[in-house]
């Protein structure tokens, strides 16, 4: 949890370091203020260095609140602030070493050759999505497979790859008849004086609050649909069909 900050700061026990252990807690607190923090004076460290007194504890307490550390109620929690503090404080300490190894002197140092290269292995990563030319390619196969299309061509392309895994998977390619709703069309027309009670004269308005109402229900239908598919799934784990006659019983 600690390893990364521990080896940074150059501790001599990151890799074995044990947040439980207390001895190795209170040595970790004395090696911080003793070689990164330097907040107490050399003689006021004295309480600090009693790592097998009773009396450390409220040392302790007294070093945090020095420090202006917030309140935290985890050993763990105080040991991350302690070190990052330790962490700031070195670089404070050595800002001109370290400033040596940022990304734009390392790149007109002539290091930049050394850095990782992310190779995109799906081709669609190199895409301009807002280019002319997607556009252009969304409105053609829209237009292709008769869908409307919207201000917005992600929008459109949103509704061709519905269209396209719900219409044109292999099972509907196989099966069309498998895909196509059943019934009778919905006429609008014949409908619209229904608006569910509500009456405002805006013949557009009115069929777009029905072609949603009838989204929901298609929705809810759907959503059934899934109950109905998990409760017999469920059904075959837990059901036991056998009768055994001598127990005079069904199942077990």
């Amino acid at each position: 949890m600690f390893k990364r900050k521990l080896a940074a700061l150059n501790y001599p026990s990151a890799e074995n370091f044990d947040a439980q252990n207390q001895t190795e807690f209170r040595g970790l607190v004395l090696w911080l203020e003793d070689q990164k923090i330097r907040h107490l004076k050399i003689d006021d460290r004295a309480g600090l260095r009693q790592v097998n007194t009773p009396d450390w504890d409220k040392q302790f307490q007294s070093y945090l609140n020095s420090l202006e550390c917030p309140k935290l109620t985890r050993r763990e929690e105080t040991i991350d602030w302690l070190l990052g503090l330790a962490v700031r404080l070195e670089y404070g300490d050595n800002k001109e070493t370290y400033s040596k190894h940022n990304t734009q002197n390392v790149d007109m140092n002539g290091g930049g050759g050394d850095k990782p290269k992310l190779i995109h292995s799906n081709p669609l990563d190199n895409l301009d999505f807002t280019s002319p030319e997607f556009v252009a390619g969304v409105d053609k196969l829209a237009d292709f497979l008769n869908i409307p299309k919207h201000p917005d061509h992600l929008i459109t392309l949103q509704a061709v790859a519905s269209f396209i895994s719900t219409r044109l998977h292999p099972a509907a390619i196989q099966d069309p008849t498998s895909v196509i709703p059943e019934g009778q069309p919905f006429d609008l027309k014949a409908n619209g004086s229904s608006n569910g009670g509500q009456q405002n004269g805006d013949i557009g308005m009115m069929e777009a609050a029905q072609i949603l109402r009838l989204l929901h229900i298609n929705d809810l239908r759907l959503l059934q649909t899934r109950i109905n598919e998990s409760i017999v799934s469920v059904q075959t784990v837990t059901a036991n069909p056998k009768t055994d006659t001598r127990l005079g019983k069904v199942g077990r």
